[in-house]
């Protein structure tokens, strides 16, 4: 396991936590979604396990190590973070704005090596960014766009890679596009990827494992046992919504 959560509490408050006594997992080769309505909290649970926001009380360890002990440096060496917020580098290439992925090893002004940039390529190539190195961010598709984001943190060259709504601003084939570059990245850089998303039909179809947080706790299973369990059909707790567990999405 590359991240483990022990009794973790998350939120704001002590007196109003947002969700309790997570004991969660991510293991390497795997991709993870995170699943739930709007305001129940996932953003603070990536934000807590990815070292930006401090637990109520428990604990996180990334590779073997507890979160509170890892410096700011080493943990940007351990864990890479896309957010959900549109990207503003019009005025940057491509090329520039994957290679700031290398900061971690080179410091903000540091000189890129001939390995740096074999990184930065190799990490564009991946997503099937590479023809567009030379385009400035401004030029590109929305889907383009996360396509570069996904690179520059595959270029951190980090175990761990935690997306919060990767897709939000793509078109429905740009989606699909993106969780299945992220479900292949997963299984062949043996990358531990953890991503919350909407798109449940897709994460149901492309994820490894499910978590559910629906305000009364948080459920954690591989996409069959989450599935088979019938705890979809309680993740919008006040709809009419019913999860097929055969055809693999919400009917209604």
């Amino acid at each position: 396991m590359l991240l483990t959560t022990e009794n973790l509490s998350i939120g704001y408050s002590a007196q109003k936590p947002v969700a309790s006594d997570l004991s969660l997992s991510l293991a390497k080769g795997q991709m993870t979604s995170l699943l739930g309505p709007n305001g129940v909290g996932k953003s603070t649970l990536l934000r807590t396990i990815a070292g930006l926001q401090a637990p109520l009380s428990g604990s996180v360890t990334v590779c073997g190590e507890l979160l509170s002990a890892i410096s700011v440096s080493e943990l940007s060496r351990r864990i890479a973070l896309v957010l959900t917020d549109k990207v503003l580098a019009g005025g940057l290439t491509v090329f520039e704005l994957v290679s700031m992925g290398r900061q971690p090893y080179t410091g903000f002004f540091g000189r890129l090596s001939d390995s740096d940039r074999a990184i930065i390529d190799q990490s564009m190539a991946e997503v099937g960014i590479a023809a567009k190195s030379d385009c400035h961010v401004a030029e590109l598709s929305d889907g383009e766009r996360q396509k570069v984001m996904i690179a520059k943190a595959l270029a951190q060259q980090t175990p761990i890679i935690i997306l919060d709504e990767p897709t939000a601003f793509l078109d429905a084939a740009a989606r699909i596009d993106v969780m299945r570059l992220l479900h292949r990245l997963a299984a062949e850089s043996q990358k531990a990827i953890l991503l919350s998303t909407h798109d449940i039909d897709v994460a149901t179809q492309l994820s490894d494992n499910l978590w559910l947080m629906n305000g009364s706790g948080l459920s954690c299973g591989t996409v069959a046992e989450i599935v088979e369990s019938g705890l979809l059909d309680n993740l919008f707790k006040d709809s009419d919504l019913r999860f097929d567990t055969t055809a693999r999405r919400f009917v209604w």
